[in-house]
């Protein structure tokens, strides 16, 4: 599928512009966890271009119709896309006297890593600089020196004076996240924080762009959904009303390429070696194959994973929706994920993208996806 107005990085890699455009944009745009709104009005903005219809349900999940040829015109199957917006973040529970902020987890973090990060808190009046921080090294005895400290051991400092003046700027229940940005590194890489799973609602929204001048035989829904990092909400919903025969879910997956990681129960996964498709109990055996010869007959590069169980993402979720969901899974490497630093390679989403486009424009509306 061809892609036009493609823009160099580093002389190794070749996206659309305005497609990076969107994507930077994403990742500097805050979505923790049920305060997805700011992220989801980028998300429309975007889909208006090329969705025939673009709304926003209760619960915050975006849908993207791209009607198909064959739509009106009785019952015919529904595609479902899904790719999650949030990301995990803190929120503040405690504001003391001298005016630090006290927080706990929105998803799953190691504590490790945050320590000492550089921090945006997402007030009433937008982002205010601070640092998540504990007693310095000196100060800490022997047995806080060699414990991971819990969440109650450590604080935000905004520079607040006292509880007054932080309270005139943030108030209890606001989000907090690791400071956002994007970097572009070499041999086409790029790292952020919130690659999990902005990279995943990118792909969803690219592939829409790249079937809006095609016609597709049936409805597909593009969608991104809200509140995955606390448990697969926005994709339980948003599959419960648009009750799809087939879909696919779209989230990063460990990148086994660095030192360290057990490729014996992990797989070999490489960043720049192409997307992952999943294999496994959550997986519709003909929606595997299917994938698989796309990919193969459009020449995308791309690799394999075996997951035994529930895969941990929305995939879980809209598999069991009505009388149930022909599901798949794509995988999109990043390493260090959950961590301010997260890294990716821009061809692996560009790959990503096409390969659900290109699975998009092969169903039929006589396709059966009942395993044999």
């Amino acid at each position: 599928m061809a892609i036009h107005g493609p823009v160099t990085l580093y002389g190794t890699f070749k996206m659309n512009e305005s497609s990076l455009s969107f994507l930077k944009a994403l990742l500097e745009t805050p979505s923790p966890s049920g305060y997805e709104a700011k992220i989801q009005r980028l998300i429309r903005e975007w889909a208006g271009k090329f969705a025939d219809d673009v709304r926003t349900d209760r619960h915050g999940n975006v849908h993207c119709v791209k009607k198909g040829a064959k739509s009106g015109q009785g019952e015919t199957q529904k595609l479902m896309l899904a790719g999650h917006c949030d990301q995990i973040a803190l929120m503040i529970q405690h504001i003391d006297e001298n005016g630090f902020l006290y927080v706990q987890p929105i998803g799953g973090w190691d504590m490790q890593i945050l320590l000492g990060q550089h921090l945006s808190v997402w007030g009433r009046n937008g982002a205010i600089n601070g640092v998540l921080s504990r007693k310095a090294t000196h100060l800490l005895t022997n047995e806080e020196r060699n414990k991971v400290p819990q969440f109650s051991d450590v604080w935000v400092d905004i520079g607040a004076r006292d509880k007054k003046e932080a309270e005139s700027m943030v108030t209890i229940g606001d989000t907090v996240t690791v400071r956002l940005g994007y970097s572009d590194m070499i041999n086409g890489l790029a790292c952020s924080p919130g690659m999990d799973d902005k990279v995943g609602v990118w792909t969803v929204m690219e592939a829409l762009r790249l079937v809006s001048d095609k016609s597709p035989w049936i409805d597909i829904h593009f969608v991104s959904t809200v509140q995955e990092e606390i448990g697969l909400r926005g994709a339980t919903t948003s599959a419960q009303g648009i009750l799809p025969q087939v879909g696919l879910a779209v989230d990063v997956t460990h990148a086994t390429d660095t030192p360290g990681t057990d490729r014996k129960n992990l797989g070999e996964v490489k960043l720049g070696a192409g997307p992952v498709i999943h294999r496994g109990p959550n997986f519709n055996p003909k929606v595997v194959d299917r994938m698989i010869d796309v990919a193969r007959l459009s020449d995308i590069p791309h690799q394999l994973r075996g997951v035994p169980k529930g895969s941990g993402t929305d995939a879980n979720a809209m598999q069991t929706v009505g009388e149930g969901v022909a599901m798949g899974l794509i995988g999109v490497p990043n390493r260090y994920m959950h961590s301010p630093v997260e890294v990716v390679s821009l061809k692996d989403l560009e790959n990503s993208a096409n390969l659900l486009a290109e699975f998009c424009l092969s169903i039929k509306p006589e396709d059966s996806w009942i395993p044999e």
